[in-house]
């Protein structure tokens, strides 16, 4: 069985707190959580094990005012512009937590493209099936810019990324849907690597490769929303 919690906007440091916390108190024989966040700036998360220095003219996000945070799990960048983002902690005693670690990915990706699809079908789109592949050194720090065997794929595109962390108690699962890619304008001011722009715009969208209007994203936000609680919830 699966509950919700929702916490609303905060800052990127105080939802990636969040979800550590979640983690460290993760009752092994009690209920899935379904978590919802948002952020009270424009943002951007890097896994535990990158600096983001080396992609990313940190000088500029902060002139921009771009939030940051380190995330409690692992993968590369990730721009909170455009997406939704999410998390799903599994408790021990549930039965989509498993010893392999591709079967924990398998059993939320499974459910967050269900969602995806119920979106993309509410709103008559379809994506066309589409053979991409990047060879840039840089892709490997960037999320958006080349896919996982952990991601969520549709038609040869990264429709979501994922990353967890395991404990005794049970997983954090983060996941993000990229609705649309930030504009170029402001890609071309803090990417270090300018080819990351196409890159992500060949790999990773769902929506369209050009930014929506803010009224159009948050009501995409809020379809998704809706679509995952109903995938997650009815278990």
């Amino acid at each position: 069985m699966w509950e919700l919690f929702d916490s609303g906007k905060k800052t990127a440091k105080e939802n990636m707190l969040l979800d550590e916390a979640l983690l460290q108190k993760l009752d092994p024989d009690g209920k899935a959580i379904l978590h919802f966040y948002d952020w009270s700036l424009p943002s951007f998360t890097h896994g535990y094990f990158v600096d983001p220095k080396d992609s990313l003219n940190l000088e500029k996000l902060k002139e921009l005012r771009v939030d940051s945070a380190r995330r409690p799990t692992g993968g590369g960048i990730v721009f909170h512009i455009t997406d939704l983002a999410f998390s799903a902690l599994v408790p021990a005693s549930c039965e989509g937590f498993f010893d392999n670690t591709l079967s924990n990915y398998e059993y939320i990706n499974k459910k967050v493209l269900k969602a995806i699809e119920l979106s993309l079908k509410e709103r008559g789109l379809a994506l066309l099936e589409e053979k991409v592949d990047s060879t840039l050194k840089e892709a490997s720090h960037f999320c958006m810019a080349k896919p996982t065997i952990y991601d969520v794929m549709l038609c040869g595109k990264k429709v979501a990324g994922a990353a967890q962390r395991k404990t005794k108690q049970g997983y954090l699962h983060q996941g993000t849907i990229s609705i649309g890619l930030p504009e170029d304008s402001f890609l071309k001011e803090v990417l270090l690597c300018q080819d990351l722009i196409e890159a992500m715009k060949s790999f990773t969208y769902l929506f369209g490769n050009k930014s929506p209007k803010a009224c159009e994203i948050e009501e995409i936000r809020e379809m998704l929303k809706r679509h995952l609680k109903n995938v997650f919830l009815k278990d």
